[in-house]
């Protein structure tokens, strides 16, 4: 398959992505390339003051960039669906949809505005919420993607734990961790099958960033508030420099997701190097935790639950003279 470069991304003009967590990090090197390739971009996070910094670096880079930045706290399903309602006020359609935003491992349990775990709730049912209330406007857009970003943690001993899904019981970091980024790989995998049943016309995809030198490992620690780091970060302050990429390259995967012809419907994309660490962009490891249909069905009904957000009926391709 062919790799992924910031310099070989397809002209993405005529085309409006969403972006959450794309203040800094890898959201932000996300929209930094998709704006320089023409892409109209609205960028989301929880603090406005980042939000317009960012917005300056990316004007900066790219003079004439159509960019906006939008206030969307995925912890909070009141602010989910308050973006939702006045990005469909704004706009008749969305062809990029990218669920980027998230934390990472607080070394104690913490709670979302809706008393979900931090972590399951911010990093998954948010964007379970969200991208329902944008399908709408995802099927008016010609081509739509929505890519979901997971992790190399889900692979490592995650599950879906139905019987304590907020980690009420037992809190254990990392194992919540892998757990919010499982159920992503998940919900891009379902997502696929029910826009092929449904004729949503999606293209529905994920990637992973491999390990990427970013803020999130910090910000997970300073949410703990007792000064103890998380096992992750402690491990990855083990791991040679040389294993780690940078931001930029971290994204890559998820433009590759985003933009590239060669990325297929359910493809799930990531670092080739060692360990998936990182590397050039390629197909990554889905583990069989991931394809278990029965599982994604039961976890999608629950999601539905949880957040009250219903996948209502939509008229199909066809029904809507795309045929």
């Amino acid at each position: 398959m062919k790799t992924c470069s910031t310099w070989s991304i397809p002209s993405q003009r005529g085309r409006l992505a969403v972006i959450t967590g794309a203040t800094g990090g890898l959201g932000y090197e996300t929209a930094l390339a998709l704006a320089g390739a023409g892409a109209q971009v609205v960028l989301t996070g929880r603090n406005p003051v980042k939000g317009a910094a960012a917005l300056e670096s990316i004007r900066a880079a790219h003079p004439g960039a159509a960019i906006s930045y939008e206030t969307l706290d995925l912890g909070s399903l009141a602010s989910v669906q308050d973006f939702a309602e006045r990005f469909k006020r704004k706009q008749a359609s969305l062809h990029i949809l990218i669920n980027n935003g998230g934390v990472m491992a607080p070394p104690t349990r913490q709670v979302t505005a809706d008393g979900f775990e931090l972590q399951f709730g911010t990093n998954y049912l948010g964007h379970f919420a969200l991208t329902a209330q944008l399908l709408p406007l995802l099927m008016q857009g010609r081509r739509a993607r929505v890519v979901n970003l997971s992790s190399i943690a889900h692979r490592f001993g995650a599950s879906i734990h139905f019987d304590d899904l907020n980690w009420q019981h037992g809190y254990k970091a990392f194992a919540a961790y892998g757990q919010s980024k499982l159920a992503m790989l998940m919900f891009a995998l379902e997502l696929q099958r029910r826009s092929e049943a449904q004729g949503w016309g999606l293209r529905s995809l994920a990637a992973h960033p491999g390990l990427a030198a970013t803020a999130l490992l910090r910000n997970g620690q300073r949410l703990g508030g007792d000064g103890r780091a998380s096992w992750l970060e402690t491990f990855s302050g083990w791991l040679p420099p040389v294993l780690a990429q940078s931001a930029s390259d971290g994204a890559l995967s998820t433009l590759y997701a985003a933009t590239s012809p060669d990325a297929v419907k359910a493809g799930y994309y990531g670092p080739t190097g060692f360990m998936e660490l990182r590397g050039r962009v390629g197909e990554a490891t889905v583990s069989p935790r991931a394809r278990d249909r029965a599982v994604a069905t039961k976890l999608w009904a629950v999601s539905e639950t949880l957040t009250g957000v219903h996948w209502a009926a939509a008229p199909t391709m066809a029904e809507r003279g795309f045929a």
